[in-house]
């Protein structure tokens, strides 16, 4: 709780926080709002594959002409790893692209905070370790949902609790993994010319709603915590925070978790569609377990809601606020050397699933598209099953035809072995295989 005294010591100093932002989308837009209020903190260069939009992004969030000028803006990646920066922020969501992007700033000797949870969850355990054998900090981004639940499951174990579950809420309900970009809007109550002229990318909205995206985010959490992962895949069990400690707890205690210490993402819907009483749909938490009897009279006396018993509580934040809070992270990283997240083993995997039959032949679209949705599953089980990660189906072509809602394969499709991404992903598989 002293980032904010810390960094002011380095702005009285004349020794500011230099920044390089890779990729000015929303995330990033929102970061850069918060610099001119951040006495100690520059964005020294921000790359962007178009530098004009990135400027204007920078003037729509408030940067006065003077700090705009004083800024490069650039699509040269290399430039993010050039001169006195501090810390590179990965903020492209593209899995291929994040990957050769840390690892640059891996090999120059900057921190990485990577925005890009797909990148991580594809190959971040591998990264992560390259990063601390170079000396420099890995870390997932403060204000997305990893680092936030990463965060309350340290604060849960550091003052000793076991924890029982921990995630986030959600709109789910199992028939948006079938929905496509061009059927998207509906679901978000908008109309297709709303979400255009409000610069939204219909497939990164279905990758919210189709599953990809918690997926992708619970995947990262066990990574990160040493959290299992369901054996079947998410639940998404329709629960409110209140119901936290009731539901999120497992089958033998009379809730819906196959064991303690897994991630689960939690619905904001019924299955019907009503919504859920006080749902946690932009939020996260954590379900504790009471260690002992004393504790577990502490949580009674003290307010806690727990379940029937009085051992199993949960703590929760209702909201997350993405790139607004992202300095956390780059100030954790660079004056304090520590992450805020970062993924020390190969315990969850997301996959990709058939959204419908596909034929040889076709190509795969990623992540929100209109063929396949990512589904979590054990590390183990997916290096068992050969079954085909989420980012490496960015136009990729089928060999096989692939039955509606069955788990894509590396067999199905053909790859290029010789790919930077693939042979990282390979050397993940290799090296942190038997963390699964």
């Amino acid at each position: 709780m002293n980032l904010y005294h810390l960094l002011n010591a380095r702005h009285a100093a004349g020794k500011p926080v230099r920044v390089a932002l890779i990729g000015a989308g929303k995330f990033g837009s929102m970061f850069l709002s918060q610099v001119p209020h951040t006495p100690g903190l520059e964005v020294s260069v921000i790359v962007d594959l178009d530098p004009q939009r990135a400027r204007e992004a920078c003037r729509t969030v408030g940067w006065d002409a003077e700090r705009v000028e004083a800024t490069t803006f650039t699509a040269d990646g290399n430039k993010a790893t050039a001169g006195n920066i501090d810390v590179v922020v990965e903020a492209t969501g593209n899995p291929a692209v994040g990957i050769r992007h840390a690892r640059a700033a891996i090999a120059a000797g900057k921190h990485i905070v990577m925005v890009n949870v797909e990148a991580d969850v594809l190959a971040g355990p591998l990264l992560a370790e390259e990063a601390r054998k170079a000396g420099v900090v890995y870390s997932l981004a403060y204000g997305d949902q990893p680092a936030l639940t990463s965060e309350m499951v340290d604060w849960a174990r550091a003052i000793g609790f076991r924890v029982v579950a921990a995630g986030k809420g959600t709109k789910y309900l199992p028939a948006y993994h079938d929905v496509t970009p061009e059927g998207v809007w509906s679901h978000y109550g908008l109309t297709a010319g709303e979400a255009q002229s409000a610069g939204m990318n219909p497939q990164m909205f279905n990758s919210f709603l189709d599953g990809t995206k918690s997926a992708i985010e619970m995947a990262a959490i066990a990574n990160a915590c040493g959290l299992d992962v369901p054996s079947g895949g998410l639940l998404f069990p329709p629960c409110g925070v209140d119901d936290l400690p009731h539901v999120m707890r497992p089958v033998d205690k009379g809730g819906v978790l196959e064991k303690s210490g897994v991630v689960e993402v939690v619905s904001s819907l019924e299955r019907d569609g009503r919504p859920v009483f006080r749902d946690l749909r932009w939020g996260v938490y954590v379900v504790l377990e009471a260690p002992n009897d004393y504790a577990a009279d502490c949580f009674r006396q003290y307010g806690l809601k727990t379940d029937a018993s009085g051992r199993y509580a949960a703590m929760y934040k209702p909201y997350h606020l993405i790139g607004l809070e992202l300095n956390i992270s780059i100030l954790s990283a660079v004056l304090r050397g520590e992450p805020t997240g970062q993924p020390h083993g190969f315990r969850g995997d997301a996959v990709a699933v058939a959204k419908r039959a596909l034929r040889a032949g076709e190509m795969l679209d990623g992540e929100g598209g209109y063929t396949v949705w990512g589904k979590l599953m054990p590390a183990a089980a997916s290096l068992s099953a050969g079954a085909l990660p989420i980012g490496l189906t960015h136009r990729v072509k089928l060999k096989n035809a692939v039955a509606y809602g069955a788990v894509v394969r590396w067999s199905d499709v053909e790859i290029d072995a010789n790919d930077e991404t693939v042979k990282t992903r390979r050397a993940m598989e290799t090296t942190f295989g038997s963390n699964g």
